[in-house]
């Protein structure tokens, strides 16, 4: 459960400092598929770049199975990164690296035993405890990243490189790479915007899949209401740093309360 309470956020210091989120507070169940919707400059992106302290909040708290992330030492929150895969609009791939070695980037990251993220069975810390030792075998490699490869759909694109793929195939090795470490929390960050219609669809169709395959509970910053309504079970909307409606998304969407909502779903203020 990821438990967010009275979150702030301030770019700057003293008279110019600027709130971009503003006493935020939100729960995110276990197995949720949880969208954060808003216009342009709502804080969506910071907010979900808070959640795995890419970005400090200047006060709140944020409870990662009821533990504050934003108290713990440098080591103790590396433990706690590991457990929270993460996806880019812009994909951010390494272009020199080939379908197979981008998705295994996260592997070759592994760090020592003790800071290792809770909740792991003795098979997926078996899957992961080979890196760690200083002569790893290719074959476990190999085992490993041919299972992303046929979780994403792109086994046969294993030699190919990201200038060679699609947009959608380019966001796939991305959603690999973001599992490699068997993360209990999925982040993404626009991960459609940059895609076509069709290619968005196979991405949300494979989000689902993790979803629901791995229990992987999904945050979704979006601008796009029909990522909200197609997978989502629960929204929340952001307007200038707050919070103004949460809920289930058929509840929210059908009966919408705040102004910014009926906006974006295109009906009258």
């Amino acid at each position: 459960m990821i438990e967010i309470k009275n979150l702030v956020k301030e770019f700057g210091t003293g008279s110019s400092a600027q709130r971009v989120l503003n006493d935020i507070s939100l729960t995110i169940e276990d197995g949720d598929i949880f969208g954060i919707i808003g216009m342009s400059g709502a804080g969506k992106s910071t907010l979900i770049r808070c959640i795995n302290l890419l970005e400090k909040p200047t006060e709140g708290e944020i409870l990662i199975n009821g533990t504050d992330i934003t108290k713990l030492k440098k080591k103790e929150l590396l433990k706690y990164r590991r457990n929270i895969g993460m996806i880019f609009q812009s994909f951010n791939l390494h272009m020199q690296r080939n379908v197979r070695r981008n998705a295994s980037f996260g592997l070759e990251l592994i760090p020592p035993k003790d800071y290792l993220p809770d909740g792991y069975t003795q098979e997926e810390y078996a899957k992961l405890s080979y890196f760690r030792k200083k002569k790893a075998k290719k074959a476990d490699m190999k085992k490993t990243v041919d299972e992303l490869l046929e979780i994403v759909d792109l086994h046969h694109k294993e030699n190919a490189y990201p200038a060679q793929l699609s947009g959608g195939q380019r966001q796939r090795i991305a959603i690999a790479r973001a599992l490699a470490t068997y993360p209990s929390i999925l982040l993404c960050d626009e991960a459609t915007s940059a895609l076509d219609s069709m290619t968005t669809e196979s991405i949300l169709q494979l989000l689902q899949k993790i979803n629901k395959e791995r229990n992987i509970t999904i945050v979704i910053i979006t601008h796009e209401i029909d990522v909200v309504k197609k997978i989502c079970n629960k929204v929340a909307v952001l307007d200038q740093s707050r919070v103004v409606e949460t809920g289930n998304t058929d509840k929210v969407f059908s009966n919408p309360s705040s102004p910014v909502t009926k906006r974006l779903l295109g009906g009258d203020e």
